[in-house]
């Protein structure tokens, strides 16, 4: 499965438009994680426990939205936008979902 923000696939033709095509994930964060955070907040420096859970989420909702692609035939994902959130009551839960549409290649 070609997976791309672009528009098209270079050196390809679209010949069938199969549909929008979503990958979600919604992901809680645990106290050790914000706990951790916490102290890198104020002594500065990146948060590595928030960055993997980012990274796992990111690319769970790209899986998924591969899957979904396959099952409708398509060879590639056209147009792809990953958008982020935070959700929940103090922010604990990250919602992470890509979208693009599934497209048929020459």
């Amino acid at each position: 499965m070609i997976l791309t923000t672009t528009p098209s696939v270079d050196g390809r033709t679209i010949t069938d438009y199969k549909g929008v095509v979503f990958g979600e994930v919604i992901s809680g964060v645990n106290f050790i994680r914000d706990f951790a955070a916490s102290i890198r907040n104020f002594i500065g420096g990146r948060s590595g426990s928030y960055e993997d859970e980012l990274i796992k989420a990111r690319t769970q909702a790209m899986q998924e939205m591969s899957e979904r692609a396959a099952q409708l035939g398509a060879d590639a994902v056209v147009g792809i936008d990953i958008d982020y959130e935070v959700l929940g009551e103090g922010g604990g839960m990250l919602m992470v979902t890509a979208s693009g549409t599934a497209v048929k290649l020459a």
